[in-house]
């Protein structure tokens, strides 16, 4: 299922979770980790060593990635390092889309805020631009990776990014043998109070049910024989995280909607928040 994964890695401190989390899947599925780390065009980092000009983002780039390299090593793991530059979120973005890898892997600081390079809001643009699957990883607070997944939580709106995060989704789960539990979120709020009724709000219930149900069919067409599906009403951040808790996901997949702006429900906005507060891994898909 994965036989490339991308690992951008800045030597931040507490990202050893993320790391290993990533092993595990390449490991699991002997596939080839790549080992990037982006030094920072925005930074001015070129100096003079005795007669010699050297890049020092770049040079302190070739110490990180050789550090999680050799990580990988240990455990078998077949890897590749490279340095690049350019702006960050961009160049993780590019570099995957460019060379076909089937996953990015990062980490990503959750509640406690938003930091530099690689943590934070480089996670989240890089969840925005990706062309290619993005795994993200909590490394702190209530933080839970157990590899591999028994129960993966499937959350859709029914969209064509929700479609091609089943997708995915249905694969990972079948490989691993894990069962499959489909939620999908009515808020009857968006509604708003001038339209609201009781024929609009069974409306999005059909909806909830039909995306859902779609989502256990393909499912059980692919030999996946655990499989749950469940309507939530509330805001769609909060009932995703209250699934998580419900039926002990180990991760969650849903889609994004990209480049191409925020879109209602599981798109954009809700993918983000859920990328920042889950307690567990989250996979977000582009459609």
């Amino acid at each position: 299922m994965f036989e490339e994964i991308l690992l951008p890695t800045d030597g931040s401190e507490g990202t050893d979770e993320a790391v290993d989390h990533a092993l595990d899947i390449a490991e699991r599925f002997d596939a080839t980790a790549y080992v990037v780390h982006v030094a920072d065009t925005n930074k001015d980092s070129v100096t003079v060593v005795g007669t010699e000009v050297v890049d020092a983002l770049e040079r302190e780039g070739e110490e990180i990635v050789d550090s999680t390299a050799e990580a990988a090593r240990r455990r078998g793991v077949d890897v590749r390092t490279e340095v690049v530059q350019g702006d960050p979120a961009s160049a993780i973005a590019d570099y995957a889309a460019e060379r076909g890898m089937d996953l990015v892997a990062m980490p990503t600081h959750g509640r406690s805020g938003i930091g530099e390079h690689i943590l934070g809001s480089v996670t989240e643009r890089v969840v925005r631009l990706s062309e290619v699957p993005v795994l993200t990883v909590r490394t702190q607070g209530d933080a839970r990776t157990k590899f591999p997944y028994e129960n993966v939580l499937v959350a859709t709106d029914g969209s064509d990014a929700a479609s091609a995060a089943t997708d995915r989704a249905v694969e990972l789960a079948g490989a691993l043998d894990a069962a499959v539990h489909a939620v999908s979120v009515v808020d009857d709020s968006s509604l708003g109070l001038d339209v609201r009724s009781e024929s609009a709000s069974q409306r999005l219930e059909d909806d909830a049910t039909e995306a859902v149900s779609a989502v256990a069919d393909s499912a059980r067409e692919a030999g996946v024989e655990n499989v749950t599906e469940t309507v939530r009403h509330g805001d769609a951040h909060e009932e995703i995280l209250a699934a998580v808790d419900e039926t002990d996901a180990d991760a969650v997949v849903l889609g994004t909607s990209g480049r191409g702006g925020v879109d209602r429900i599981l798109l954009g906005s809700v993918a983000e928040r859920t990328v920042r507060t889950s307690p567990v891994p989250v996979v977000t898909v582009r459609r």
